[in-house]
């Protein structure tokens, strides 16, 4: 899957932080989904990367799909027990599960769990999330995180992008059997990991 996000061209001329927007692709390159955070002004610029939303997929006839719900809450290692949580429903209305930053002093690390908030995978991210003109990877392991499953990808997307606006081009690669809930609930976590470590324009020098 690849998740590419529009560029906004007065977020690129004036600074200002507005609501995101993405599309989402097969491998192929065709667009499958259309994603638009929804919120206020006073969160995107004020709060901009812990920010809370609701991010609405829909498919290409218009009809939504998937619902991704994120309270404001902190992504600090100084405030573990009010760590990132994030909610997926698939179809809108219907859990299909959740994505829970867990507390490490040196790297991010998140847990995947179902609609019964039963652990199911864990994503480990790197020290440095700078990303120096190179890709950065989260990667997807099983629960004792002795094995890679599958990865999350920020893509380096140019000097000029990186710089002077906050889009980004994700990719995720996970196994084709695992749960189609699973796989939506991984959509998810891809939205938290660019809105908490690429949100910022300089992010990704």
């Amino acid at each position: 899957i690849i998740i590419h996000q529009q560029v906004e061209l007065l977020e690129a001329i004036l600074g200002t932080e507005t609501s995101s927007k993405y599309e989402i692709k097969n491998r192929l390159g065709q667009r499958v989904y259309f994603a638009v955070e929804e919120n206020d002004c006073f969160d995107r610029n004020l709060c901009s990367p812990i920010r809370s939303f609701t991010i609405r997929i829909a498919d290409n006839t218009g009809r939504e799909v998937i619902r991704v719900k994120r309270p404001l809450r902190c992504n600090s290692c100084w405030f573990p027990c009010f760590l990132q949580e994030l909610e997926v429903q698939s179809p809108p209305g219907t859990v299909a599960g959740y994505v829970v930053q867990n507390w490490d002093p040196f790297l991010p690390k998140f847990t995947i769990q179902n609609e019964s908030k039963e652990d199911v995978l864990k994503i480990v991210g790197p020290c440095a999330t700078c990303g120096c003109f190179d890709d950065v990877d989260f990667e997807v392991k099983s629960l004792n995180e002795m094995s890679t499953i599958g990865k999350i990808s920020k893509y380096w997307s140019g000097f000029v992008n990186n710089v002077f606006t906050n889009t980004a081009n994700f990719g995720i690669q996970v196994p084709v059997d695992l749960d189609v809930r699973i796989k939506a609930v991984m959509i998810g976590a891809c939205f938290l990991i660019d809105l908490m470590f690429f949100e910022n324009s300089l992010d990704g020098l």
